[in-house]
């Protein structure tokens, strides 16, 4: 047996091992959640949910609520996005190694605590509403869209860009006219769909007073009016789906 099929084997070993250790971990009633009297239970909260809430009153609410977390998701993206890029460059070794281990390691802290923990902190500082929730994913997302501009940059061929610095152009012209067009429909996939990704994760900042759909949520769900509850997530879907829609429009219009 060769040296490349052990190493093979011994990985699969390794995931093996770890997968199984992973499932010992999990805890709770397996044989009731597939049981009759939980899918009662279950159908029976469900229910509650329907009909939908309505009026005038109500629906002016949500469609404010729909405004600050589309605004609070755009905006901490945007933020992210040019907090990222900046970020990218030492991530991607351009300034240097020391720098490079630096920046990742900043990038791995920033995106390893959740949003709900940033969320919690900023509105220490700057009271409840969408400008805390805002602020909180922008924190998070500048270390996820960060590494991924970074893993980006590295792949990105550094011909043209030497040929520049060669020819007498300097290092943010060699970069703006040569590496940058490369990457910007693949930097520009990455926002989209962070985008989408915070537009959900605006609903959890909702339970530390952030704002939005996510505080509506939480607030019904408090008092068990499931029916307002349902009309929230309602919203939200048709935000994330009009969001896809428009997103995807632009991706195609990219590649074009």
């Amino acid at each position: 047996m060769t040296g490349l099929n052990l190493r093979a084997l011994a990985a699969l070993g390794a995931f093996l091992a770890f997968l199984a250790a992973c499932i010992a971990t999990l805890t709770g009633d397996t044989a009731g959640l597939f049981s009759r009297e939980a899918a009662v239970r279950m159908f029976d909260f469900a229910r509650g949910f329907w009909p939908p809430a309505g009026g005038t009153a109500f629906l002016q609410k949500l469609a404010l609520g729909s405004l600050e977390t589309l605004a609070m998701s755009w905006l901490g993206t945007l933020l992210a996005a040019a907090a990222g890029l900046v970020m990218a460059l030492p991530a991607a070794g351009r300034w240097g190694i020391v720098a490079k281990g630096a920046s990742r390691l900043l990038l791995n802290g920033l995106r390893a605590v959740p949003e709900l923990v940033w969320a919690a902190l900023v509105v220490i500082a700057a009271g409840l509403g969408p400008f805390s929730g805002t602020l909180a994913l922008a924190i998070h997302t500048t270390g996820v869209l960060g590494r991924l501009f970074a893993e980006a940059l590295e792949n990105v061929p550094a011909d043209p860009y030497l040929g520049l610095r060669r020819n007498g152009a300097g290092v943010v012209a060699a970069f703006w006219y040569s590496t940058f067009p490369q990457v910007l429909p693949q930097l520009a996939s990455y926002i989209l769909y962070r985008w989408e990704i915070n537009i959900r994760a605006a609903a959890v900042l909702g339970v530390v007073g952030a704002g939005g759909l996510g505080q509506m949520l939480y607030f019904h769900l408090s008092l068990f009016q499931l029916q307002d509850a349902a009309s929230v997530l309602l919203a939200m879907v048709l935000l994330v789906s009009l969001v896809d829609a428009a997103s995807n429009r632009v991706r195609i219009s990219m590649t074009r």
